[in-house]
């Protein structure tokens, strides 16, 4: 999100040259920059001992494809707490081990994706309202069933590498 006007006292915000930042939207009444805001979340390539990745399908997502484990985090929570209330969430599992792989920015919607590799003991699903399926895929299937150039697919392809 790009600030027109600041956030804490409303005034309209004017550009000015800001260090090696140049010019960016300033509040000249709060004196402060104004840098542009991005969502933090995290996707999590969530595989079993059996050399599985569990794949959703969600609607809202997409009709087609399969997505990884994801979403926002909450103000005060650390990423790998974040990665592990998703993973409980959406899928019922608790996490055994939990690897950061790489962090995605995902501009089209104003995001920085925190990619997680997450182990956990195969186990039958409990899955949340916002999870229409999930089932565990083999390695060497998951690439086909991830939208090419996804965001889930580079973090699988990146898990399944190592």
């Amino acid at each position: 999100m790009r600030f027109k006007y600041c956030p804490t006292c409303g005034s309209k915000a004017v550009l000015k040259k800001i260090g090696d930042e140049g010019e960016m939207p300033y509040c000249d009444t709060c004196r402060v920059p104004l840098f542009d805001m991005f969502s933090t979340c995290i996707i999590a390539a969530v595989i079993n001992e059996e050399d599985e990745v569990a794949l959703l399908r969600q609607s809202y997502v997409s009709e087609t494809k399969y997505v990884c484990v994801a979403g926002y985090m909450k103000l005060g929570e650390s990423a790998e707490d974040a990665a592990k209330r998703e993973i409980k969430e959406e899928l019922g599992l608790d996490t055994v081990s939990l690897d950061f792989v790489k962090s995605y920015p995902y501009l089209q919607k104003e995001m920085l994706m925190l990619g997680f590799k997450a182990m956990v003991k195969k186990a039958e699903f409990e899955l949340s309202d916002e999870v229409e399926s999930v089932e565990w895929v083999k390695f060497s299937d998951a690439a086909m069933k991830l939208r090419e150039g996804s965001i889930a697919r580079q973090l699988v392809e990146a898990v399944i590498k190592e």
